[in-house]
């Protein structure tokens, strides 16, 4: 086949396709057009999950009747008129691309009514061709129809999901551009039928109660972050108490532009490193404000991905904003009051719970050192890319305690200046070994204990690429280990204090865990996490008083005493004022 150029309908229908992916790429679209012609009421409609009709209609600016026709045409737009703008974008839209996309691919009629002008006009596309024109009475503002969609390119038609699923598609996304713009309103109507209303109060946590139950909202912390280098992060997070399964519903606005960012999703993750339980995520949502010089939105078809220009530095500042408001909050779990149900069978309220919050309790002015605060200046990565928490998060202080003794051999029990405290011994050990891994590693000092006979292993080729990329990794945390042959290793030395483990067996185990991961950082931390268990004291151990001593002075002097690094908590309290309310002495 020769080479040849497209015919502008052929050319059309893929462009289109890049842009329009299906109803809620059409609603989203249409929204931010709205949002930029500084409308403060957005009402779309819906018919069939778009794929019938949809309505966007506004109370913005409009559109001036002579400017109806070009509105039509490929890049043409309001927002940008060269090319050293796109360095400072304040639009939600730039290229030109939205409506001759839609129009490309469905029946489109455009009527709006400019601030000023007298007069309306409508304008009407039918799958890429003009059609009809003219004069309209209208109020000021605009009102988008769009009407079978896809209906001239089946291929893409019969890839759309049901009716119901691309209802909810539309509804979530109205929904995240609601909590983008809080300060307009939004009115999304399904087949007759309301399915979401925000009033444009601006108030934030308002229309995140129109999506989570009501004891979710209440526990929800804000997030008024210091603005850093022209940057600030505010919204808000939920509480370590309430997660979720996956990163679903963590929402990141960009300059008001709602992203899919592996990066900040991430960077909130770690926030909570330590605090959540494995293959659990927080609830939040963030809005970060920063200089458009500072940000590319141009890296992607539907402007849903971004790229930032010092991405140390917003992780750095997502990291540090959550991680201090978290630990300012109680960081150690209560014991509920009504302790006649028995301890095992209540839930155990965890870190910045606001529902057990006392904020009068003497014990919560110890966890928290005001010499870790942030503070303007970011400290960059060290060479090897991998950053530890030491460095990213504020210190938690755990007051002193005077040990009592141990229950069931797997509970220490102490006395604090606030009451009694259940510290679970495996957790305790295992968050003060971690830390101590950690920081040999960060000295490049690791504690290996050589093998009397070193040991022959023999690998796969999927675990050889594993060990060949995590090898400096292992090295630093104790592992000694080189080539033998083709598919052979010898192990001369493992982290020591791990005896609780065959050393072959814990190798293929963490061959295994990094095989997992994705970066290095994750590795890193789960590797020192790995170690941590299998060198700590188990549940169902007898210690002496001497070693539970010596156990609490380290988890004392620990930077995150309050968990383990899987997320367990290590410990529990239960206040002097719960003591002597149960023995009714208040």
């Amino acid at each position: 086949m020769k080479i040849h150029v497209l015919a502008e309908e052929v050319a059309s229908k893929i462009a289109a396709g890049e842009v329009v992916e299906r109803p809620v790429s059409v609603v989203k679209e249409l929204i931010e057009n709205s949002i930029d012609a500084e409308a403060t009421r957005i009402i779309v409609e819906i018919i069939d999950g778009g794929t019938k009709s949809i309505r966007v209609s506004d109370n913005g600016t409009g559109i001036p009747v002579d400017e109806l026709e070009i509105a039509l045409e490929r890049h043409a737009t309001s927002k940008i008129t060269k090319e050293t703008e796109l360095e400072h974008l304040h639009t939600m839209g730039f290229r030109g691309e939205a409506l001759p996309s839609i129009g490309a691919v469905s029946r489109l009629v455009i009527t709006s009514t400019a601030s000023g002008y007298p007069q309306g006009g409508f304008v009407e596309t039918v799958y890429g061709k003009k059609g009809k024109r003219g004069a309209a009475a209208s109020r000021e503002g605009t009102s988008v129809l769009v009407e079978d969609l896809f209906s001239n390119v089946p291929a893409r038609k019969k890839f759309l999901k049901s009716t119901s699923a691309e209802t909810a598609r539309i509804n979530a996304m109205v929904n995240k551009l609601a909590l983008a713009h809080p300060e307009v309103g939004f009115t999304l109507v399904s087949n007759g039928t309301e399915k979401f209303n925000s009033n444009g109060s601006g108030d934030l946590k308002e229309i995140m109660s129109s999506t989570y139950d009501s004891q979710t909202v209440d526990s929800l912390i804000p997030v008024e972050g210091e603005r850093s280098k022209g940057s600030r992060l505010s919204g808000y997070v939920s509480s370590p108490s309430i997660t979720r399964a996956n990163r679903s519903a963590i929402n990141i606005f960009v300059n008001k532009r709602w992203v899919e960012s592996r990066i900040l999703s991430q960077a909130v993750d770690d926030s909570y490193k330590g605090l959540l339980m494995k293959h659990r995520h927080p609830i939040a949502v963030l809005h970060l404000e920063i200089p458009p010089s500072e940000v590319d939105v141009n890296v992607h078809p539907a402007k849903r991905e971004v790229r930032f220009r010092n991405e140390g530095f917003v992780f750095s500042l997502i990291i540090r904003t959550i991680r201090e408001l978290l630990i300012s909050y109680s960081p150690v779990p209560l014991i509920t009051p009504d302790l006649s149900l028995g301890f095992a069978s209540q839930a155990q309220p965890r870190v910045g719970d606001n529902a057990t919050i006392n904020r009068n309790q003497p014990s919560g002015d110890y966890y928290f050192n005001a010499e870790y605060r942030h503070t303007d200046e970011i400290k960059p990565t060290n060479d090897s890319g991998i950053k530890s928490e030491f460095g990213l998060f504020p210190k938690q202080i755990l007051p002193t305690l005077r040990v009592i003794g141990q229950a069931s051999q797997t509970y220490v029990i102490a006395e604090g200046p606030s009451g009694i405290f259940l510290i679970d011994q495996h957790a305790a050990h295992e968050r003060t070994n971690y830390e101590a891994i950690l920081k040999k590693f960060e000295a490049e000092k690791p504690d290996t204990q050589l093998l009397l006979e070193p040991l022959v292993l023999d690998l796969s080729p999927e675990q050889i690429e594993t060990l060949d990329q995590f090898h400096a990794t292992l090295l630093g945390h104790g592992f000694q280990i080189e080539p033998f042959g083709e598919r052979s290793y010898l192990a001369r030395g493992f982290p020591s204090g791990v005896s609780r483990i065959d050393p072959e067996t814990l190798l293929i185990e963490i061959l295994r865990m990094l095989k997992q991961t994705n970066s290095y950082s994750q590795a890193f931390e789960s590797l020192a996490a790995s170690i941590a268990c299998h060198s700590s004291i188990k549940a169902g151990d007898t210690i002496t008083h001497d070693e539970m001593t010596s156990l609490i002075r380290k988890l004392e002097q620990s930077k995150s005493p309050n968990t383990c690094p899987h997320g367990r908590p290590t410990m529990i309290e239960l206040t002097t004022v719960q003591l002597e309310h149960r023995f009714g002495r208040r």
